[in-house]
C-alpha cells in the first residue's frame, strides 16, 4: 500500500581467453585495478552506510548535527563536507509553479487539461509513452550530472510513486518502472547511487529497476518498513513526520536502519516549526 508524501553466459572462444589472461597479466604488474573500468569509466556506485546518522535537509541545507553521516539535500545545493550526500530531484512531477519548463511533457487529460498533483499542487509529468520518458529523463538526467558533478554520492528521485495519485489510471507502474531505469542507468553511468523513494509495493523490484538503497517516508507509522529492510538489506533511511510514527520505526527498527523524525516543511534551524528527532 502506497501513501502520499507528508513529501546468459556464453562461450566465445579463444580469442576471449586470450583477452583475460592479458587483463590478469596487467593487473599482476598493477596496470589495471581488478573490477577497474577502461579510460574515463565512472567509479562504481556505493549506496549509503546502513543504520548510519541522517538528516533529511530538502527544505534548505544547514550545518548537519553531530553524529550524522548521511545527509540528503536538493540538487540545488552543495554537498555537506566530509559526509555521505543524497541528492534530491523531483524526477516525476514538476516544481509548482515551473511548469513552463516542461512543454508537451506535463500529464495532460482528455480533455487536454493539465493534471496535478492536488496536495502538492505539482504537474505530474506524462510518462506514457518511450518518447516522453526518454525526454524527461534526458532533463533530469542533467540534474543528476550536476549532482555528480559538485561530489554528491546519490541520488533521490522524488514521486516514483505519482502513478498511484493519478486520476483515472493515467499514469501506470509499469511506466514508472520503465522511466526510473532510465535515470538508474544516467545515476550509475555518473558513478552515483540512486534511491527507491517510497513506493513499497515496487520494493521487490529494486534489482530489475537498477535501485541501490531506499528513502521511506512514514514507513514506521503505516508498518512499511520491514518491506523495504527485506527488499534493501537494511539499506534504508526512514523519515517520520508524527512523534507516534518515531516511536513505532525506533521500536522496530531503530537498530537497523537509519531514523529521523523532521516536520513536514523539512525547514531549517531556527524557522518556526522546526523539528528534528531521531531514536
Amino acid at each position: 500500500m502506497t501513501h502520499d508524501r507528508r513529501r546468459p553466459y556464453r562461450t566465445i572462444g579463444a580469442a576471449v581467453a586470450a583477452i583475460a589472461l592479458l587483463v590478469l597479466a596487467a593487473q599482476a604488474h598493477g596496470a589495471l585495478a581488478p573490477g577497474s573500468g577502461g579510460a574515463g569509466s565512472a567509479p562504481a556506485a556505493k549506496p549509503p552506510p546502513k543504520h548510519a546518522g541522517f538528516d533529511y535537509q530538502i527544505g534548505g541545507p544547514y550545518a548537519p548535527p553531530s553524529g550524522v553521516e548521511v545527509v540528503s539535500r536538493d540538487h540545488t545545493a552543495k554537498p555537506a563536507d566530509g559526509l555521505y550526500n543524497i541528492c534530491y530531484v523531483n524526477a516525476f512531477q514538476a516544481q509548482p509553479d515551473a511548469e513552463d519548463e516542461w512543454g508537451d511533457l506535463l500529464l495532460r487529460d482528455a480533455n487536454g487539461d493539465v493534471v496535478y498533483d492536488k496536495e502538492w499542487d505539482e504537474a505530474f509529468l506524462d510518462l506514457r509513452t518511450a518518447d516522453k520518458r526518454e525526454r524527461i529523463a534526458k532533463k533530469v538526467g542533467r540534474w543528476i550530472d550536476s549532482c555528480a558533478e559538485k561530489g554528491f554520492q546519490a541520488v533521490e528521485p522524488d514521486n516514483y510513486d505519482s502513478y498511484t495519485r493519478a486520476p483515472d489510471k493515467l499514469l501506470t507502474a509499469k511506466q514508472a518502472q520503465a522511466f526510473i531505469k532510465l535515470l538508474s542507468e544516467r545515476a550509475h553511468d555518473k558513478g552515483l547511487a540512486i534511491g527507491q523513494k517510497n513506493t513499497p509495493d515496487l520494493a521487490d523490484a529494486r534489482k530489475a529497476n537498477g535501485l541501490d538503497f531506499a528513502v521511506a517516508e512514514e514507513c514506521g507509522e503505516y508498518d512499511e518498513c520491514g518491506r523495504y529492510a527485506k527488499a534493501f538489506d537494511d539499506r534504508v533511511v526512514v523519515i517520520e513526520y508524527t512523534r507516534d510514527g518515531l516511536a513505532k520505526a525506533c521500536e522496530g527498527w531503530g537498530d537497523r536502519l537509519s531514523v529521523v523524525r523532521r516536520d513536514v516543511d523539512v525547514s531549517k534551524p531556527g524557522d518556526d516549526g522546526y523539528v528534528r528527532q531521531t531514536c
